[in-house]
């Protein structure tokens, strides 16, 4: 389709394209994400319900600082602004490394307000890190081709304003990902600094958390185990103080290993991996570390692996006794569930008590 505007992403040399978002009056009590640029911030607005897989990639990019000094690299007169896809930091820009891909969530229209994350051409299930704002209503193009792109957020108050004073800047015509790259105060000379570019900065606000829900609390720090299947422990340590939470997870076979085995994460025997996260009331999404090696009752040496994305845990709990574990470990190819209970249920009373506090 050569004559339909299409919203171009590029990570260097991939094309991308991107969807849009809504404009809506503020709701007292909505999940927020804050985008401040110089020419000011754009609030927007979550909908995790419509497109909760592709919230949830947004966020994590979001959370692990990987849209840290990011800038907008791509503005279309009366089309879209586009950004999520490079930082800048000294001189040079840099291309955001990816997570894996997200499932296409196709839902809303790419009406003008609508934000949408960008995909590879004819590759529905492509999203990464590139994300865009509809500065029109795109729908009769983008609701229709490539598995229709996903909306996943709407812009609230005042940030259209903004977003259509984002797109009357001159563009640079730069080579490669940047021929459409908004500029500010830019005289044409070979350096280009920050304060050339619409710098980012992303926060995130979630949603208040019921003072009546279940809370994460220290004590909840103990042993618990997978009462589905013998062999898979966790260690779980609460620091209310710094918001934190972390978990070992450990996975064992009941007899000694061959001398030469290796505990590589996915393959049988004796295995670690561990996980940190922000605690939000009975819920924390937290960041995976894999290392190989380390078989337990051996003299293996502990090695670090270099995966690029080593994956996320998604730790919840109903009471102080039990809790479910949601895995996605894109390096081996590994999603599920994990229920888990406390090993010694007469444990339980410190964090009953805290959760009266």
């Amino acid at each position: 389709m050569t004559s339909a505007k299409l919203p171009k992403f590029r990570t260097f040399t991939t094309l991308f394209f991107i969807s849009a978002l809504l404009a809506v009056p503020v709701m007292a009590v909505a999940d927020t994400v804050l985008i401040e640029t110089p020419l000011g911030s754009i609030e927007i607005e979550l909908l995790k319900d419509d497109a909760p897989k592709t919230v949830e990639n947004f966020l994590r990019y979001l959370e692990s600082g990987k849209y840290t000094a990011s800038f907008i690299h791509r503005s279309e007169p009366g089309f879209i602004i586009q950004g999520g896809g490079f930082t800048f930091s000294g001189s040079n820009p840099s291309g955001i490394i990816p997570f894996a891909s997200v499932e296409n969530e196709f839902k809303l229209s790419n009406t003008r307000g609508t934000v949408a994350m960008a995909k590879v051409g004819n590759a529905p299930d492509s999203a990464t890190s590139q994300w865009f704002i509809n500065l029109a209503d795109n729908s009769d193009n983008l609701d229709n081709q490539n598995g229709g792109f996903t909306v996943f957020a709407r812009v609230i108050g005042n940030g259209m304003a903004v977003a259509d004073a984002i797109n009357q800047l001159p563009v640079l015509g730069a080579a490669g990902d940047f021929t459409e790259m908004p500029v500010i105060d830019y005289n044409g000379g070979p350096i280009i600094t920050t304060d050339n570019l619409v710098m980012t900065a992303l926060t995130h606000n979630a949603d208040p958390v019921d003072p009546q829900a279940f809370a994460m609390n220290a004590g909840m720090n103990d042993a618990w185990y997978n009462p589905l299947t013998d062999g898979q422990g966790f260690f779980i340590t609460v620091f209310p103080e710094l918001n934190k939470v972390t978990l070992a997870w450990f996975t064992y076979d009941t007899s000694l290993p061959p001398v030469d085995a290796s505990a590589d994460l996915g393959s049988p025997g004796h295995r670690w991996l561990t996980a940190l996260g922000d605690i939000n009331g009975d819920k924390s999404v937290m960041d995976i570390t894999i290392a190989s090696g380390g078989l337990f009752d051996t003299e293996t040496e502990v090695q670090p692996v270099d995966y690029t994305d080593g994956g996320t845990i998604t730790l919840s709990f109903s009471n102080c006794n039990s809790g479910m574990i949601d895995y996605d470990i894109p390096s081996i190819g590994r999603q599920g569930s994990v229920p888990i209970e406390r090993v010694a249920n007469d444990n339980a009373a410190l964090c009953e008590a805290l959760l009266g506090e």
